[in-house]
């Protein structure tokens, strides 16, 4: 259960957007006080959202052996349901480079355009509002008949992974302040044109984690 979890929040942690963020935020006039109040928005966001689904999902008794089928077929629907994700994000990118460039900005972009830890603490919040990725890896846990104490674990460990690319930047700038601007601003750019296919490719990946696992698990339960 562990294992399994680990994986799908790892996957689900590759945020383009969160990384980018990071980026700037670390090369601002206060990067180690702004990336920790964008750290502090993005824990406290995903521990919220964890516990509260981590209640409901145990409360719908998808743990109990009577409820197998449910069980699976939440899996197999959450797969479904990121594949379907994937191709909309690939048509609505589509679309945008058809459209000629807009310059207005969003309301993250705005915020992040003029780093203060204040707004950044706000940003850790939107950045990481629910996705289907990371219900994917909590449903695992919440799912799992397991101990209170192996519960609270696993929940920490996806929290902790959920907001990897804003901590480990955060922990290689501490030791090397110098070197983790640097190279973070050469890979800046490679994610940048990069960020849509592999946003894409985490998407489908999940997607089809989640389809054979729940596929699988409704056969074995006929």
């Amino acid at each position: 259960m562990l294992l399994q979890a680990a994986g799908l929040a790892l996957l689900a942690a590759l945020s383009p957007a969160a990384l980018l963020i990071t980026a700037v935020y670390l090369g601002s006039a206060q990067p180690r006080r702004t990336s920790t109040f964008y750290l502090a928005g993005a824990v406290l966001m995903s521990t919220i959202l964890a516990v509260a689904g981590l209640v409901v999902l145990r409360t719908a008794g998808l743990s109990r052996p009577d409820h197998h089928a449910s069980r699976y077929g939440l899996r197999l629907g959450l797969g479904l349901l990121l594949v379907v994700v994937g191709f909309a994000v690939i048509a609505r990118r589509r679309r945008r480079r058809d459209q000629p460039r807009k310059q207005r900005q969003g309301l993250v972009s705005r915020m992040v355009a003029s780093p203060s830890p204040r707004s950044a603490f706000v940003v850790g919040i939107l950045v990481f509002a629910p996705g289907v990725t990371f219900l994917a890896a909590l449903q695992v846990v919440a799912t799992a008949k397991a101990s209170v104490e192996l519960t609270v674990v696993a929940v920490a460990l996806i929290v902790l992974l959920d907001a990897l690319l804003v901590w480990l930047p955060l922990l290689f700038h501490l030791i090397a302040p110098g070197m983790t601007e640097r190279r973070l601003k050469t890979f800046n750019g490679w994610l940048r044109a990069h960020s849509g296919p592999l946003l894409v490719g985490v998407i489908f990946v999940v997607g089809a984690i989640m389809i054979i696992d729940g596929s699988s698990g409704l056969i074995a339960g006929k």
